[in-house]
């Protein structure tokens, strides 16, 4: 039972989104129509991602940018390309897969420079890299994903309501990037990451690791109803390919996942929630998705708002700043977190802290212009 205990202590999100999805199944008892609810499609492709990325840590697929960040003598000219790597990788391969990438790299290189008094600011900055920058594409996150498929307008169309805050978002970024390191623009880096060269027994692995990522963007650009089989086909060539990798997956991240849909889709069910529910989020979208999203994190505040929301605009630009105010704000910061505890046991509060103080500045500057945009009608 210590041992128990022990788990659910160091794993607070899971223990969080437990018994939230616990609560709201008192409320609404389980049904049918609740498994039906559940964004399956989203955690399929989550755990086809976390799956076929391990591999790629595991055979050292990103040696290319350990090698390109380490030819970085400056810590302003790393830090940029650490930051907005994540934030242009995240329109395409979605927020929680960018810092997947980018996040393990900024700790292996602060960390081999002496450089760990920045390694908090900096993972902070990605997250709202990722949080940003994945906003402007339609597959960008599972939040816009889901709008745009409600949405019925073009990529083209969608992109353009999002550019604004986007844009300036990026200058923001760099803004707060340069204040970082103000006392010494020119602060130099000895990034010698310890670059561990390929080896040849491991061709094919890297080589089927790469097809399958390939696969997997397929499925998520072409939102094609075939995502079943993609899920078995990447699961089975691991089976194959590399069966212990499948022991290294993080499958608690995909336990909160499901539990937090499951407790979107149950309050959502419950009709004296959904009367409440149309009277209150009709004209204030924009507050209502960054307020929910701090409670139950943005994506399943925007399944649970939509059939009560009558700005659509406003309703996705809250969702896609709810994610600043707070880490259950949105399930990408999340992801960065455990990746922080896993390198750091125990450092989980100094984490909450920088990412609070750092996100909250940013969530004050841009709050004001995503609300007024939120006025700019999306059809």
């Amino acid at each position: 039972m210590k041992k128990v205990f022990g788990f659910f202590k160091k794993e607070m999100m899971l223990t969080l989104s437990l018994a939230a999805a616990a609560a709201a199944l008192v409320i609404t008892p389980p049904s049918g129509r609740l498994l039906q609810e559940i964004d399956w499609r989203t955690l399929g492709t989550l755990l086809m991602m976390l799956c076929v990325l391990e591999g790629f840590k595991k055979e050292n697929i990103f040696r290319p940018l350990i090698r390109l960040a380490g030819r970085m003598k400056r810590m302003t000219t790393l830090t940029l390309f650490l930051v907005f790597g994540v934030f242009f990788t995240s329109m395409f391969v979605t927020n929680d897969v960018s810092l997947i990438i980018f996040v393990p790299l900024t700790l292996l290189l602060f960390g081999a420079a002496g450089k760990e008094k920045y390694i908090l600011p900096v993972l902070t900055l990605q997250n709202i890299a990722a949080i940003r920058g994945s906003m402007l594409m339609p597959f960008g996150s599972p939040q816009n994903l889901f709008l745009f498929g409600q949405a019925g307008v073009s990529a083209w169309h969608f992109m353009a309501h999002m550019l604004p805050l986007c844009a300036l978002s990026a200058l923001l970024l760099v803004g707060f990037i340069l204040f970082l390191y103000r006392k010494n623009l020119r602060e130099e880096i000895s990034a010698g990451a310890e670059d561990k060269p390929w080896q040849p027994e491991g061709r094919i692995r890297r080589g089927i690791y790469l097809v399958l990522f390939a696969l997997i963007l397929t499925v998520i650009v072409t939102r094609t109803g075939l995502w079943p089989w993609a899920v078995a086909l990447v699961l089975g060539t691991i089976l194959l390919v590399d069966r212990k990798l499948l022991l290294q997956v993080d499958y608690v991240l995909i336990v909160t996942f499901l539990c937090f849909f499951v407790f979107s889709s149950s309050i959502a069910a419950h009709p004296g929630i959904s009367g409440v529910l149309t009277k209150a989020v009709d004209g204030n979208e924009y507050w209502w998705a960054i307020g929910l999203s701090q409670v139950i994190s943005n994506v399943p505040a925007t399944i649970v708002l939509y059939p009560f929301s009558g700005n659509f605009a406003g309703l996705i630009y809250g969702a896609d700043t709810a994610g600043l105010c707070s880490l259950i704000g949105s399930l990408a910061s999340v992801i960065n977190y455990r990746i922080y505890v896993r390198s750091y046991p125990g450092q989980g509060g100094r984490f909450i802290r920088v990412f609070t103080l750092v996100s909250w500045a940013f969530f004050l500057i841009v709050v004001i212009p995503g609300f007024l945009l939120s006025r700019w009608p999306f059809f």
